[in-house]
């Protein structure tokens, strides 16, 4: 499987509670698609919010979370990691 790190922009004031359920309902669907989302991060005053996962493709990454209600704005792959 693959990583995949996903951007969300235009979350601004995102609280950690609004984070937890963002990502508890990822993670509530995500094996419909192969999908783990591993973790995510948020920088509330700039608005963006940050997923790793490990999925097959960006496309099962994005189905998942279009399935959640927050579709992601951008997916990269991430082919190497220290």
């Amino acid at each position: 499987m693959a990583q995949f790190m996903d951007v969300h922009h235009g979350m601004k004031g995102i609280t950690a509670e609004q984070l937890r359920e963002a990502h508890n309902a990822d993670l509530a669907i995500e094996k419909d698609e192969r999908v783990h989302f591993e973790r995510a991060w948020a920088d509330p005053e700039a608005g963006v919010v940050y997923c790793l996962s490990e999925a097959p493709s960006a496309e099962a990454v994005q189905r998942i979370h279009e399935r959640a209600g927050h579709k992601a704005d951008e997916i990269h792959a991430v082919p190497l990691s220290v």
